[in-house]
């Protein structure tokens, strides 16, 4: 099942919810989120992984990018309801100093909106800055990852 991403926001307090397999088709809005944390104020980052089936290498760069924005502002971030599956994913990444994690969190009541279909054109850059993200993010990324920096640069023809 390909995934759903959904954003609420109030006053600099962002919450997401992924449902579904977290991949690059999902990740361009994500991406542009945590651009537009440069300049616009951000308290808090919340992202519930209850629903989220699995996540992709772009994903887990996307995500990287909004902690790295998260710490970069003094926001608090995290990532709650993480299954031990996805845990050990952005463990494996070196994703985890980014983040709080907690578990049992209930969901509030908020007003989520469907990120599907919004900034497809944007994939390969994404998929392109999400792997550099996470090279800079842990260095045992980088063997990981160099080959489709490359791969993505040169088909971008920005090599």
């Amino acid at each position: 099942m390909k995934a759903d991403v959904s954003i609420a926001q109030s006053s600099g307090n962002y919450k997401i919810k992924v449902s579904g397999r977290a991949s690059f088709e999902c990740s361009p809005p994500l991406r542009n989120l945590a651009k537009s944390f440069d300049h616009e104020k951000l308290l808090s980052i919340s992202i519930d992984l209850s629903q989220c089936e699995s996540m992709d290498s772009t994903f887990m760069g996307v995500l990287a990018m909004l902690g790295l924005r998260g710490i970069k502002q003094h926001a608090k971030t995290e990532i709650v309801n993480a299954n031990d599956f996805n845990y050990n994913l952005l463990e494996g990444l070196g994703l985890c100093k980014l983040f709080e994690f907690r578990n049992d969190v209930t969901e509030e009541n908020c007003e989520f909106e469907s990120t599907a279909g919004k900034n497809e054109d944007e994939r390969n850059d994404t998929v392109l800055e999400a792997h550099e993200v996470l090279m800079e993010v842990d260095d045992d990324n980088v063997p990981k990852f160099e080959k489709v920096v490359a791969f993505v640069k040169k088909d971008l023809g920005k090599e």
